[in-house]
C-alpha cells in the first residue's frame, strides 16, 4: 500500500554508524531507523547472537515457558526497578497494554465505569484507533474517526491544567506521557514536572504511564527518561532501541498496575519469542560493556554544542535541544526539503512537526561522527535559512 513517501534510495549494508547503497555511496545515519539501531549497523555481538539463536529456535509461542523472556523479563526489572513486564511487538502494542491496563485498574480497582486517561498535546503514542486517539496529531487521526473515547489532553508540560482536571474530574485514573516528545518535535518536560506529576497521582490514586518507546534504552543517558527526575512510573513502555532492529516491545508495570493482569486478559502470539529476546540482551549487554550511555551524554552534548556554535546568529533557528543523542532543531518555518537536501549530501537525517530537524543517532555514535554531521548538516540549514 502507498502509505510512505519513501524517499529513491536502498541501502546494501551498514557497518557502525553508516550505510551504504547498491553503488557503493555511503550516509552517516543520524536516525538509526527512527531510534531502532542502538548498536548502529552490523554489531558483531549483535550478529553473533541474532545468528546463533537462529539456528536454536526462533519461535514457541507463549503458551510455553520461555527462558530467555524470562530472562529478560529480570533484567528489565532489575534496571528500572519495576515488577513485571508484558512482551510484544512494537511500541504501538505496548502502549495499546499500557491503556488496556489503565482501563482495568479503573473498572476493577476503583469502580470508575467510563475511565479516562489524562494526555498530551504534541504527544505519540501510536497508530491502532485506541492508542491514535491518545495521540495528538489530526494529521494522524484525520479519516479514522470515530476515535476511541476517554482521553483528556492537556498542554505538555502543564502542571496547572493536570491539577484542575483533578479538581473536577472523578473518572480520570491515569496520566500518560512521553518524557521526551519525539514525534512531536523533541520536546522536553523539566524534571520537578515529572515529580510533581508522580505526587499528584499518588494523591489520587492514578497510574503514571510513560511512554519511552523512543527516548528509552540508554537515549538520554540512562536506561529510562524518567530515571533523570528519579520517580518511578507505575507503567512504562519500550521498543524501538530494545533490540537494536528486532521488533520487539515492552509493557512493565509496579506498584498500583502490578499484578493486574491474569490468563485470558491480554496477549500476543508472536510478544518476546526467543529471537527477539536474545537480541534485546544482547544490546543490554553491549550498552553496559561499552559505556553507550556514558557516551550518548557526551556525543550528544557535543553534537548540540557544535549546532549551536555553527547556527549562532542564524536568523530562523529558533531553538537546539533534547538530551544525550535525542536532538532537535527547530526552525522558524517548514522545513521538510531538508531531509532530501540531507540524503545528496550523504545524511540520513528526519524532520517531524513540520519544522523540527530531529536527528536520533545510534549510541555508538563517534567523535569523528558527530564532527562529520555537524559539519555536514549546519550549512545545508544556513542555505536553506538564506533563502
Amino acid at each position: 500500500m502507498n502509505t510512505y513517501a519513501r524517499l529513491p534510495v536502498a541501502f546494501s549494508h551498514g557497518q557502525g554508524a553508516w550505510l551504504f547503497d547498491g553503488a557503493g555511496k555511503r550516509y552517516l545515519d543520524a536516525l538509526s531507523g527512527i531510534a531502532v539501531s542502538t548498536l548502529g549497523h552490523n554489531h558483531p555481538q549483535l550478529v553473533e547472537t541474532i545468528s546463533r539463536q537462529a539456528g536454536r529456535v526462533l519461535h514457541t509461542s507463549n503458551l510455553y515457558r520461555i527462558p530467555l523472556q524470562e530472562e529478560l523479563a529480570a533484567r528489565l526489572a532489575a534496571l528500572s526497578g519495576m515488577d513485571e513486564v508484558f512482551f510484544c511487538n512494537s511500541g504501538l502494542e505496548a502502549n495499546e497494554a499500557a491503556i488496556k491496563l489503565a482501563r482495568f485498574y479503573g473498572h476493577k480497582k476503583k469502580g470508575v465505569e467510563l475511565p479516562s486517561i489524562i494526555v498530551m498535546e504534541h504527544a505519540f503514542h501510536g497508530r491502532s484507533l485506541a492508542t491514535l486517539s491518545a495521540t495528538a496529531s489530526r494529521k494522524a487521526q484525520a479519516g479514522f474517526e470515530p476515535l476511541v473515547p476517554g482521553f483528556v489532553r492537556v498542554p505538555y508540560g502543564n502542571m496547572d491544567a493536570v491539577r484542575q482536571i483533578a479538581a473536577r474530574s472523578r473518572d480520570v485514573v491515569a496520566v500518560m506521557l512521553e518524557v521526551l516528545q519525539g514525534e512531536g518535535g523533541v520536546n522536553t518536560v523539566s524534571d520537578e514536572y515529572l515529580r510533581d506529576l508522580r505526587a499528584l497521582c499518588d494523591v489520587h490514586g492514578w497510574l503514571l504511564i510513560v511512554d519511552e518507546v523512543q527516548c528509552g534504552t540508554g537515549r538520554t543517558g540512562k536506561w529510562f527518561a524518567w530515571q533523570h527526575a528519579g520517580v518511578r512510573p507505575d507503567i512504562m513502555t519500550l521498543a524501538k532501541g530494545l533490540a537494536s532492529g528486532v521488533p520487539i516491545g515492552a509493557c512493565l508495570t509496579s506498584g498500583l498496575a502490578a499484578g493486574l493482569f491474569q490468563p485470558g486478559n491480554h496477549g500476543s502470539t508472536f510478544g518476546g519469542n526467543p529471537l527477539a529476546c536474545a537480541a534485546a540482551l544482547t544490546t543490554l549487554d553491549v550498552i553496559t560493556e561499552e559505556k553507550l550511555m556514558d557516551n550518548a551524554v557526551r556525543i550528544g552534548e557535543a553534537i548540540r554544542g557544535g549546532f549551536r556554535k555553527a547556527l549562532e546568529g542564524v536568523a530562523g533557528v529558533t531553538e537546539i535541544r533534547g538530551r544525550g543523542l535525542m536532538i532537535g532543531i527547530e526552525l522558524d518555518r517548514p522545513c521538510g526539503e531538508l531531509v532530501t537536501r540531507a540524503l545528496d549530501a550523504g545524511l540520513l537525517i528526519n524532520v517531524t512537526s513540520d519544522n523540527v530537524v530531529r536527528l536520533l543517532p545510534a549510541l555508538i555514535f563517534s567523535d569523528s561522527d558527530a564532527k562529520t554531521l555537524v559539519e555536514g548538516l549546519a550549512p545545508l540549514i544556513r542555505e536553506f535559512l538564506s533563502q
